[in-house]
């Protein structure tokens, strides 16, 4: 027997909400696989950070964002991870082979960039210690 109208009309709302609610269920599943392969990069990046610096596990999370700062807030940081993202690994092998500059190897060759990355890396003449501007 044929449906009438309205019954298709519900037929059809009933297949959209199953849709509706299917995806739903898989975008769920798809931030949780992003979560977890986010956590998984944290902990191995981590983890080799520990590995190679294991004196920063005694360190608070405030002096560990302060050396993560002062570490790649600077232009040469910022050069070596543009070359890495970038794909110049012979650029990165012969920069290796060049004598360290008189400014404790921070090869400022930009000076394009904000004043804000370049005092970071710059001592503070009152204690010794360089400072963070951000």
């Amino acid at each position: 027997m044929p449906k009438s109208t309205a019954e298709k009309i519900a037929t059809k709302r009933e297949k959209i909400q199953q849709l509706q609610n299917e995806e739903k269920q898989l975008i769920q599943k798809q931030k949780a696989e992003e979560r977890k392969a986010r956590t998984r990069r944290f902990c191995s990046r981590h983890g080799l950070l520990e590995k190679y610096m294991p004196d920063l596990a005694a360190i608070t999370d405030e002096q560990y964002e302060t050396f993560i700062r002062k570490a790649i807030n600077t232009n040469h940081g910022q050069k070596i991870l543009a070359e890495i993202v970038g794909g110049t690994g012979a650029t990165a092998t012969q920069q290796s082979a060049e004598p360290p500059t008189q400014n404790g190897g921070n090869h400022n060759t930009n000076n394009a960039k904000p004043t804000q990355q370049t005092q970071a890396a710059e001592p503070d003449k009152s204690g010794g210690g360089a400072t963070v501007t951000g």
